[in-house]
């Protein structure tokens, strides 16, 4: 699906535009979500600091996503600064987590398959849709995953298929700890509280309708 469409895209519009565009819309929903007096507060002020603290022990060896985002400009406004800085660790942790399904020798479907199968929020409808997979190619999917004995008939996870999405997890948080030894553990804990703090608003103004995504 990407390789069909970003050549196409980049000749209706220039990469230094799209992102240009991409801060603008940052910056009108933030402000629309979580209201002025928060994005102009001592607590976003204060949360931009620790995450790009944190971002700055982020590591860019066999990262491409991270490394990339990391090479554009921190923005001014503390709150543009805090979503760039939440775009650095969670790419640097989508890298390593990765590197983590490629050891466990799981494509990329086999790897939606199998996270959809743990239930989460994510239907196959959606992945299926937004990800560009047909509903046969899926199927291949979970007949191959059942041939290793990690899904069962009913697409459910087995013990062996729950005791690796398991060991993945694991060790995409192992490899992306850095960040946060780096912070420290009091620094780390203000900056969670914080972020928690922006994103209970964000998702009760349906910033991301998580309900929504589950039906489709």
């Amino acid at each position: 699906m990407v390789a069909r469409l970003l050549p196409r895209a980049w000749n209706t519009v220039r990469p230094h535009e799209v992102l240009n565009e991409r801060t603008h819309i940052v910056n009108d929903c933030l402000t629309r979500l979580l209201g002025e007096d928060a994005i102009a507060s001592k607590e976003m002020s204060q949360a931009a600091e620790l995450a790009l603290e944190a971002a700055s022990a982020c590591s860019p060896s066999g990262r491409p996503i991270y490394t990339a985002n990391a090479a554009l400009p921190v923005p001014a406004a503390p709150h543009l600064a805090f979503w760039h800085a939440t775009t650095l660790l969670r790419e640097h942790r989508g890298d390593g987590h990765v590197s983590t399904l490629v050891a466990a020798q799981l494509d990329g479907l086999e790897a939606l398959v199998t996270h959809t199968a743990t239930g989460t929020n994510w239907s196959p409808g959606f992945l299926r849709r937004t990800r560009g997979w047909s509903g046969e190619e899926w199927a291949d999917a979970q007949m191959r995953l059942c041939e290793r004995g990690l899904l069962a008939a009913d697409g459910t996870l087995t013990p062996q298929g729950i005791d690796l999405r398991r060991a993945v997890e694991a060790d995409t948080d192992r490899l992306d700890a850095g960040p946060y030894q780096h912070l420290g553990a009091a620094d780390t804990m203000r900056l969670t509280e914080l972020s928690n703090a922006f994103s209970k608003v964000v998702l009760a103004c349906g910033g991301l309708p998580l309900q929504e995504i589950g039906r489709i």
